[in-house]
């Protein structure tokens, strides 16, 4: 898989590539690092990865008792680390959470918005889920914004700080029996996308990272592992890179290409896609 993911890498571009462990160490040692989703795939390997370069990192998901693995981890390591229970679709946890990191650490000057509900469902088998509809919108916008929002003022007192957002390449190439999960992540976009401005005046930065298919559990149930894809290690030292050179977005070069294309030629994009529904009988 290593071959594999080096492989893809490079299929990405040298933006994707990973980035040398002086430049990662000088970018975010000693600086308070809060990895949401952080009990397991992407965030886990993302914490464990910034707190090897001295980050003081604070995990933050659902599943304490292994959050609680991974600080453990963390420490064995000679690392920095602790854990804070959080479900971002329950407003008070996630003001809670705001309220616990400020008063143990006295600042935040990252935040990696990883934690994500995933949910691949056609129109019609959803029709009588809509707790998954508002669920997978709390987590994957409402929730994210809530925390961003309280976590933001500090950061822009401070003159200083950096907000990585997770995405995916749905956001760019939407699908059929993705819409739930692509327009909660596209919204959390947009709305990054309009406070970047505001908080870039006080030198707090941004970015965007519309990630193709990562192998992780969540995306086991989905996609086969034979197809060609990013580890979880490949995916967090994207992450590294982006708290390097802190690019506004990141989207795989022929990503970029293939949504042009779908936008421009919209209608014949959604056609191809019926067709294939029909065929498959997927609809």
């Amino acid at each position: 898989m290593n071959v594999t993911n080096d492989i893809y890498r490079l299929l990405l571009g040298p933006s994707w590539s990973r980035v040398a462990s002086a430049r990662l160490e000088a970018a975010v040692g000693d600086r308070v690092v809060l990895v949401t989703g952080a009990s397991s795939g992407i965030g886990a390997r993302t914490a464990e990865l910034l707190a090897g370069a001295g980050a003081n990192v604070l995990l933050a998901a659902r599943r304490v008792d292994e959050l609680t693995v991974v600080a453990d981890r963390i420490m064995a390591a000679g690392g920095r680390a602790s854990a804070y229970r959080v479900d971002l679709a329950e407003p008070a946890e996630v003001d809670r959470l705001v309220e616990e990191v400020l008063a143990d650490h006295g600042r935040v000057d990252v935040v990696v918005n990883n934690a994500g509900k995933s949910i691949r469902r056609s129109l019609a088998d959803t029709a009588d889920r809509f707790h998954d509809v508002t669920r997978t919108n709390a987590v994957n916008y409402l929730g994210p914004v809530r925390l961003v929002s309280g976590l933001l003022p500090q950061m822009r007192a401070r003159g200083g700080g950096h907000v990585v957002n997770v995405s995916s390449l749905t956001v760019d190439l939407p699908s059929a029996h993705w819409a739930v999960y692509t327009a909660s992540k596209a919204a959390f976009e947009a709305w990054l996308r309009c406070v970047a401005p505001e908080i870039r005046v006080d030198g707090v930065a941004t970015t965007s990272i519309h990630f193709p298919l990562v192998h992780t559990a969540m995306s086991a149930p989905t996609y086969s592992t034979r197809l060609p894809g990013l580890t979880v290690d490949g995916a967090a030292e994207v992450i590294g890179r982006a708290l390097v050179y802190r690019p506004r977005v990141l989207i795989p070069w022929w990503v970029r290409l293939a949504g042009l294309v779908a936008d421009v030629a919209q209608g014949p994009y959604e056609a191809g896609q019926a067709r294939v529904l029909r065929i498959t009988g997927r609809t």
